[in-house]
């Protein structure tokens, strides 16, 4: 074979090695413990390595079919879609960017809400997608929760947000800073009225979404060794010139300072939210 088709050839498998989505490749590396595990076993497993425990980022409708009683999950506000009200360009326009990540994921932004019951127990539930633009949170994301805390209130059905993300979303600037006070402002109501709200944060959980509704549940439940924190640890690291403790913005460090209430793994969380939600609503 000449040199030269033998290199084209080995091009060509470089760039269909390239092209294979995670879903198609039979095997997966875990970040944690790098041991290379079949994909299906991963999957059967609710995405957490059986080898460490590691818990993988899993797709927010994989989530709902984790936490929802089979057939009973109903979806709100699927209509709404963002605008590009400041007209943001970086390498890219927003709209593209929107529009990639719509074709990536299936969805119409980066939280899915709706009802459903959790082992018979009614709740409304918001479940980032960080597949979507890093989960940011922007206008519709905010505007999704808000109405759903609103229908929680009407209905008095404890609410239960899982949250995925990287923060507000720069590419909308101010409006999605807006979102931290209008989605906090709304939970003061929802605490007002006496509805519980369980925040679940799952790896990772940063920026304007920690600073606002993933902190302010009536308890606070976090996955096994989820990065959670505002800013990054190396930003903070090169900002304050110290090194970090051990473990520094991870689940079992927040705990152990009493930032969260519970380390929950994925296969317990229907079993724990349950009787939360059926436990706080009996004393409201």
């Amino acid at each position: 074979m000449p040199w030269f088709r033998k290199g084209e050839e080995e091009k060509e498998r470089k760039e269909k090695r390239e092209e294979l989505k995670p879903s198609d490749q039979l095997w997966i590396k875990c970040n944690s413990c790098n041991e290379i595990i079949y994909r299906k076993v991963i999957e059967r497993n609710l995405q957490v390595c059986p080898k460490c425990n590691y818990h993988f980022q899993i797709p927010a409708r994989r989530r709902i079919d984790c936490v929802m009683d089979p057939g009973s999950f109903i979806e709100y506000d699927t209509n709404l879609v963002s605008t590009d009200p400041l007209e943001f360009k970086d390498s890219k326009r927003y709209p593209s960017r929107v529009k990639e990540s719509q074709e990536k994921t299936g969805q119409k932004d980066a939280i899915i809400c709706g009802e459903g019951k959790i082992e018979g127990q009614p709740a409304m539930i918001g479940i980032f997608e960080f597949n979507f633009m890093g989960g940011s949170l922007g206008s519709v994301v905010g505007e999704k929760i808000t109405r759903l805390i609103e229908r929680a209130i009407e209905r008095k059905i404890g609410l239960v947000i899982f949250c995925a993300s990287g923060g507000a979303r720069m590419q909308e600037g101010i409006l999605s800073l807006m979102q931290m006070a209008k989605t906090s402002a709304a939970l003061a109501k929802l605490n007002e009225a006496r509805i519980p709200y369980i925040s679940v944060l799952t790896d990772p959980t940063t920026g304007g979404v920690s600073a606002s509704i993933a902190m302010l549940g009536d308890v606070i439940i976090a996955e096994p060794k989820a990065m959670i924190g505002f800013a990054g640890p190396r930003v903070i690291r090169d900002t304050i010139r110290a090194d970090l403790p051990e473990g520094f913005q991870r689940a079992e460090y927040l705990l152990e300072h009493g930032m969260v209430d519970l380390i929950v793994e994925r296969k317990d969380l229907r079993r724990i939210l349950a009787p939360l939600l059926e436990m706080l609503k009996t004393e409201a």
